[in-house]
């Protein structure tokens, strides 16, 4: 069975202002005396008004939830006696002071190196790793998952604010990652040794300084056997996290089954994918997206061709019904972007931050 993990990044705010505040370090220390917390499931991340949870490795959706759900009671309690709140929202509402980076090494030496989009990086996703037997299937995977990315990001589109207003995209978290040096959908690979050398051709460029930076929506993990599909937001609900680890699975393993029979590997040119990729971050599920073909389609129709493609590693999962559930739920209650404007609309960015931060741990 392939087993999948789960990490989300957080964003710490103030109750009052609902500006980022920089308690990161208490809110882990806080979140690490839990007797049901594990150290290594709660980490540092680059901004000190971050945090990240991180699942175990899980065989099951049913895991998979728990230990999310676990995760965010426990950091949503451990931030309320830090006295702030969590969000789990790809980018703040309200807008922000300057957030001090989490003193390392690293994370000092990448606001050296590009200060301004450092201090923007404000921006919060999910991240889904799934496990691979070796680093050529995982390349194989790669580059059959990244024409299935676009979709992806339109579904789980969760960061329409920023600064205060409203940007006119469902996920400008995509395009605030997109600004790096290495970043959007991974280019095709013709195999391991090319993503290899292609990789040791950036590092040695100096521009980026470990492959912690190659920030694109997919990759893969240097720190377990795994592909890691980056390009999500985070999710306001729990249950929608769950889904998009059941999707990205199921993703995988389609393209893991495509490749050891031998199947036509899709080489969409870059350029076209990043097109494509763009209007999924603008509208979401709000508009029209890109399909396969090229074809301008409903995003409702590209949605349910999404789950035929991945239909046989559903059933074989047992996944079929948790996931055609909640993907159902989610066309028809709207994305996350789509909720966030409906408070928008309805209480002002008060509104939106009280929705999000009591969805954090809401059933």
């Amino acid at each position: 069975m392939t087993t999948v993990g789960v990490e989300e990044e957080y964003l710490l705010i103030d109750p009052v202002t609902g500006r980022p505040t920089a308690r990161g370090a208490k809110v882990r220390a806080a979140a690490g005396l839990a007797p049901f917390v594990a150290d290594a499931e709660i980490q540092a991340e680059l901004l000190q008004a971050q945090v990240e949870v991180a699942t175990p490795v899980c065989a099951t959706l049913e895991e998979v939830g728990g230990h999310l759900r676990r995760l965010r009671h426990a950091v949503a309690e451990a931030a309320r006696a830090c006295g702030c709140r969590v969000m789990a929202g790809g980018t703040p509402p309200a807008e922000g002071l300057p957030v001090p980076v989490t003193d390392k090494a690293r994370y000092r030496e990448m606001q050296r190196q590009a200060p301004q989009l450092v201090a923007e990086q404000r921006v919060n996703g999910m991240h889904v790793h799934v496990a691979v037997p070796d680093r050529q299937t995982g390349v194989e995977v790669l580059n059959r998952l990244r024409v299935w990315l676009p979709t992806l990001t339109a579904m789980s589109a969760n960061s329409p604010l920023w600064e205060g207003h409203d940007t006119g995209f469902a996920s400008w978290r995509t395009i605030v990652f997109d600004r790096w040096p290495v970043s959007g959908v991974p280019p095709y690979f013709a195999d391991e040794a090319d993503y290899d050398r292609r990789v040791g051709r950036l590092l040695s460029t100096g521009v980026i300084s470990d492959t912690g930076q190659l920030y694109w929506q997919a990759r893969l993990s240097d720190n377990y056997p795994t592909v890691e599909v980056r390009c999500l937001d985070v999710q306001l609900h729990a249950d929608d996290a769950v889904m998009f680890a059941g999707l990205t699975r199921a993703l995988a393993d389609t393209a893991m089954r495509e490749a050891a029979a031998g199947g036509r590997t899709p080489q969409d040119e870059a350029e076209f994918v990043r097109a494509v990729m763009w209007q999924a971050a603008r509208h979401g599920l709000s508009g029209d997206l890109v399909d396969l073909r090229g074809r301008r389609r409903p995003a409702e129709e590209v949605v349910h061709g999404l789950l035929e493609h991945v239909g046989p590693a559903l059933a074989e999962y047992g996944d079929t019904h948790e996931v055609t559930s909640s993907v159902s739920r989610l066309l028809e209650r709207g994305t996350g972007a789509e909720l966030q404007r409906r408070a928008l609309a309805e209480g002002g960015l008060d509104g939106v931050t009280r929705m999000i931060v009591d969805t954090v741990v809401a059933p």
